[in-house]
């Protein structure tokens, strides 16, 4: 048989048990933060072990420096080592392009909105502004390919 205790506020089983004396001892404020104690201690330890070992087995640099070490300094780009030329300038053709790009991929990105709204639209003209839209992409692309903007010379 349940009984609420209203003493506890709870139900418990069986008889109702007496009142108790007095309200329940608050709990320790040590033991709530515990399980926090105990992770940052075992983190602590678990990241220093590891750190030991590290340093305990793992490479250590060398006294002098060898031929590896030195290539590993050096600056590396798509398996050519660079090779600093001074006053070395990139062509207008490069930037031609560069700009280019931003431009035709700024413009791309505007079509990502129409798609998402495009199902919900259930619109005629929604379509056509997409369609003009890309047309009209399409007819600047080609102009700059037929000028020779994006040859690389």
């Amino acid at each position: 048989m349940w009984v609420y205790n209203s003493a506890y506020g709870r139900w418990t089983t069986g008889e109702a048990s007496p009142a108790p004396l007095g309200p329940e001892p608050p709990t320790p404020v040590l033991k709530s933060y515990l399980p926090i104690l105990v992770f940052a201690v075992l983190g602590i330890t678990v990241g220093g072990l590891f750190a030991m070992l590290n340093h305990l087995i793992g490479p250590k640099k060398p006294a002098r420096p060898t031929a590896a070490s030195r290539r590993q300094g050096e600056p590396y780009e798509s398996g050519i080592p660079v090779e600093a030329v001074k006053g070395f300038k990139f062509g207008v053709s490069f930037y031609l392009v560069a700009m280019l790009f931003i431009l035709f991929d700024i413009e791309v990105v505007f079509l990502y909105p129409v798609g998402v709204i495009l199902k919900e639209a259930d619109s005629v003209f929604v379509l056509g502004e997409l369609i003009t839209f890309v047309v009209l992409l399409l007819v600047a692309f080609v102009y700059v390919w037929r000028k020779g903007a994006l040859d690389w010379r």
